[in-house]
């Protein structure tokens, strides 16, 4: 090849280090969609090997929580859902709650269980997060499903129970979710590579969490019986979210546009600096994992 040729040569990518204080490269995301579908691919079908009960796991966890809350909170403790079937109340919060933890969980190790993959060959590193998050709708979807069924049931057997105009927007509220864990779970996953015992805490962690989002109980019942300790749950975006998934679902409750507002904006905080800190650990991070 002579010199004429040599600059003439136009390269299909081009591989630059990060200088910016904040980079989310879509194009290059885009570039690299075949991989994301392959390990999207992989997230989904790594889940059915080697299992006696196979895609069945994701219909019985959220069938027994629902099953538990409802004997325990409903039942033992006495917390009224109104005309909602307690049942069905609490299989509409535990249904995105899993999405969301799902997704937080599937992203917050990121770089540990990817370390071998990471270590030979370059590609966005956002895209294995990305892919956990979009492989995670598969799950959201067959649960989301039961629920379905569940509700054709009640509602047919004259339960109270109905949706309204809001159930439009309900994709918007998963997509929420799935951006507020992918952010908080990269965030997470970048502190896990220097602090490994902090991964300890995760579990615990997304379970206080659930407790404090308003899963198994309105929100106005925590701000009536315990108003002291009310802002624990007025202060937590993942509340709004549950519970404009019960009025979008089931009519029950109300929605608070200044809660999802807040919601909103904390999503964005978060996701901007769940990326900064990632692609801040991305480059250093083969040294300490």
């Amino acid at each position: 090849m002579n010199q004429t040729e040599n600059t003439n040569t136009e390269w299909l990518f081009e591989i630059t280090p990060k200088n910016k204080f904040f980079s989310l490269n879509l194009k290059e995301v885009w570039q690299y969609r075949d991989l994301l579908l392959l390990f999207v691919k992989r997230d989904v079908v790594t889940v059915y090997k080697q299992t006696v009960l196979g895609p069945l796991w994701y219909l019985i966890q959220p069938l027994f929580t629902s099953i538990t809350f409802t004997i325990i909170f409903n039942n033992v403790a006495g917390i009224s859902t109104g005309t909602v079937p307690p049942f069905l109340f609490n299989l509409a919060g535990i249904t995105v709650w899993n999405y969301f933890t799902a997704c937080l969980n599937g992203t917050s190790n990121t770089f540990g269980s990817n370390a071998g993959i990471f270590g030979k060959v370059y590609f966005p590193r956002i895209i294995v997060p990305l892919s956990v998050v979009v492989s995670n709708l598969v799950k959201f979807g067959i649960q989301f499903f039961i629920f379905i069924c569940f509700y054709a049931y009640y509602y047919f057997q004259g339960a109270a129970i109905g949706m309204n105009g809001t159930t439009l927007f309900f994709p918007l509220l998963i997509v929420l979710m799935g951006i507020l864990g992918l952010g908080l779970g990269m965030f997470i996953s970048s502190l896990v590579t220097k602090y490994r015992d902090f991964s300890n805490l995760i579990g615990f962690g997304v379970q206080l969490l659930m407790y404090l989002s308003a899963v198994m109980y309105p929100m106005a019942l925590i701000k009536e019986k315990i108003p002291t300790y009310g802002w624990l749950v007025a202060y937590n975006p993942l509340a709004y979210v549950i519970e404009t998934t019960r009025y979008m679902l089931l009519d029950v409750g109300q929605i608070s546009l200044l809660g999802l507002g807040y919601t909103f904006l904390v999503t964005l905080v978060v996701f901007f600096i769940g990326v900064l800190i990632f692609n801040r650990t991305e480059k250093s991070f083969i040294d300490t994992v």
